[in-house]
């Protein structure tokens, strides 16, 4: 046989072939595009274009009568901005000098905490000031924190954090790269290296400097974040992380901060 008459669509065998595979593929478009997007019991179509769009990967809107999820606790109110806390003048931060006596007991004469508490010298000011709002907020719980921001203002706010900022931070007493989690991350179980967020190189806006806290706050809001229990964090981005980890994984990125200032 030619090859001529082969590929002829008088050839039967080859036209039939071309009607599986357009079957096959007609039917995976149905399944992969409609009835499982359909189906999805949280999600609400206004139409059949709608879940292609959907199914395909483009945003879409909500039916007007769907619902939509919302979580039942207060969560972060702060619409963080790169270097919205930046050229902070003499007198914030005078200011925030003045309003930090009462922050001492905790977290030190110098922002260096002597009693497990957060380091506030050298901090990122958007986190220190996220961290503060999230107090006053109720979107991140603590019973001694949040009568004492009760009354702060926004401007008190910012001149704490520019004054913890200006503060010298610990320094770093060389170069070591850490456990796997921190430098690598577990990218099959979805985890980012730490360093991706936190450090000096690339860090992330309102991601706080953990290099020299202490390892027992770190390791509690590690695990604060795994169970749910701490949720002020943007999109869920440290708990999708932390949830993951393994108990040992917590261990090692808690020590190797704490003991790399």
């Amino acid at each position: 046989m030619s090859e001529d008459r082969v590929a002829t669509l008088r050839n039967r065998w080859l036209t039939t072939s071309i009607g599986i595979v357009a079957a096959i593929a007609l039917v995976a478009f149905l399944v992969g595009f409609l009835w499982l997007p359909l189906a999805h019991p949280t999600e609400r179509f206004s139409g059949v274009w709608d879940a292609i769009c959907s199914a395909a990967g483009v945003l879409h809107q909500p039916s007007p009568g769907g619902q939509v999820a919302t979580a039942d606790y207060s969560t972060t109110r702060v619409e963080v901005v790169p270097h919205m806390l930046d050229n902070a003048t003499a007198v914030s931060i005078g200011h925030g000098g003045t309003l930090a006596l009462r922050c001492t007991m905790c977290h030190g004469a110098r922002g260096l905490s002597a009693a497990n508490s957060p380091n506030l010298a050298g901090q990122y000011p958007i986190a220190i000031y996220k961290q503060l709002m999230d107090f006053k907020t109720g979107a991140r719980a603590s019973s001694v924190m949040a009568p004492l921001v009760k009354d702060l203002t926004d401007a008190d706010m910012r001149d704490l954090a520019a004054y913890y900022a200006y503060l010298p931070r610990l320094t770093h007493s060389g170069v070591d790269n850490g456990p796997r989690i921190v430098a690598s991350g577990a990218p099959l179980r979805g985890i980012a290296p730490c360093v991706a967020c936190h450090g000096e190189v690339g860090a992330k806006a309102s991601a706080a400097w953990l290099e020299g806290q202490p390892v027992a706050y770190l390791r509690t809001q590690l695990k604060e974040f795994a169970s749910g229990r701490r949720h002020n964090d943007i999109d869920e981005q440290m708990r999708n992380v932390a949830r993951e980890m393994t108990p040992q994984e917590i261990d090692a990125a808690s020590r190797y901060y704490a003991e790399h200032p």
